[in-house]
């Protein structure tokens, strides 16, 4: 009988030890992997996460809805931490941010996954997988910084999928080069709660978060998500003195109504300041909106037309090269302060942060 009992207690053992450090398809096991931030327990087996606006109620072996999130033995952890699907130096023009260190190279980061299903997502590829699902390059933060500072960039940027969802890679990362005197930027599409987004503010020099549209229906329809949040986060990252700008994907027919473009262009006026740069971008077909055609340029130009009419200060059109309104204009005298031709600098006609023809302060982070 005792050795009968001392083999249960030994396959149990075995089977706790091996359902505690379960495998995951090419990242490792649980215990390699990271405990996610911003997430309560509402039993010993389930948690919620509380990260961004979905508020997942994740039970024991699933994921959130992003799927980068696990819960494992009431805990949740994170899939993604460290792991980095897309590298490469890029010109911050192509963020775009177009009033923060123009002609300055941003180190571009990303890892694998999204907390929305954008139909007209330009980097499904790797926003739209899974962890498992694609390659990676382990890049502890204190690595990437490292790497940062040699590259020369003065910038981190977080992009190309959703930050969001690698919060916590991304704020190991921006604590760590805040203090090496590297700046830290986004372009997110701004689904996350008002604590995790205060808590990053503090590291996070500048933003460019996509309004998709100005409307619940086009969010849910498009995107699976909802617009409040989206305009919760703008409101906070002003609030907390980060330089934002707004890209547009502009698709016709969708989200193009003059009526609501107006609206959007007026709520942006008194809730951020007329001096919040907006990105028009032209869509092309792309993931599962490849019957659309591209966006008519006249409905680009009408789009800002509407913006500068609404009294916003800079607007451009983006995807679209060669076009005027690449070029930032003084609001004063109307000259050309900075000419860009795609994503280069053609000619910078700022001094010291102002119009150099007329001296009127052109709002951005300049040096």
């Amino acid at each position: 009988m005792k050795n009968i009992n001392r083999l249960a207690i030994g396959i149990a053992f075995f089977f706790t030890l091996i359902f505690s450090s379960i495998l995951l398809p090419g990242l490792g096991s649980f215990e390699q992997l990271k405990e996610a931030s911003f997430y309560q327990r509402l039993d010993q087996k389930t948690v919620q996460c509380q990260l961004c606006p979905r508020r997942c109620v994740i039970p024991e072996g699933r994921r959130g809805y992003c799927g980068v999130r696990q819960n494992h033995n009431g805990i949740l952890y994170t899939l993604v931490y460290a792991r980095a699907v897309a590298i490469h130096i890029d010109p911050i023009e192509k963020k775009p941010l177009f009033h923060f260190l123009p002609s300055s190279s941003a180190y571009s980061i990303a890892t694998a996954g999204c907390n929305l299903k954008c139909k007209f997502c330009q980097n499904w590829e790797i926003s739209q997988s899974r962890p498992e699902e694609a390659e990676y390059r382990y890049l502890e933060p204190v690595d990437l910084v490292e790497k940062v500072k040699a590259s020369g960039a003065p910038t981190i940027a977080y992009t190309y999928s959703e930050p969001t969802i690698f919060y916590e890679y991304m704020l190991e990362a921006a604590k760590l080069g805040r203090k090496q005197g590297i700046k830290n930027i986004m372009h997110s599409n701004g689904y996350i709660n008002a604590a995790p987004l205060r808590e990053l503010a503090k590291y996070l020099d500048a933003a460019n978060i996509d309004l998709k549209g100005f409307n619940d229906d086009y969010y849910t329809k498009l995107t699976e998500g909802r617009l409040e949040p989206v305009l919760n986060s703008l409101k906070i990252l002003k609030e907390e003195g980060v330089h934002i700008e707004i890209t547009t994907l502009l698709l016709s027919g969708f989200n193009d109504d003059a009526a609501e473009l107006k609206k959007m262009c007026l709520w942006i006026k008194d809730n951020l300041g007329a001096d919040t740069p907006l990105h028009f971008s032209r869509f092309f077909p792309m993931y599962k909106l490849t019957s659309l055609n591209p966006t008519p340029v006249e409905s680009l130009e009408r789009a800002r037309r509407i913006a500068i009419d609404c009294g916003l200060n800079y607007v451009y059109i983006g995807n679209l090269p060669a076009n005027p309104a690449e070029n930032t204009y003084c609001p004063a005298c109307g000259k050309i302060v900075i000419e860009r031709r795609g994503y280069f600098i053609a000619q910078n006609n700022l001094k010291e942060g102002r119009c150099k023809f007329c001296g009127k302060k052109i709002a951005g982070v300049w040096n």
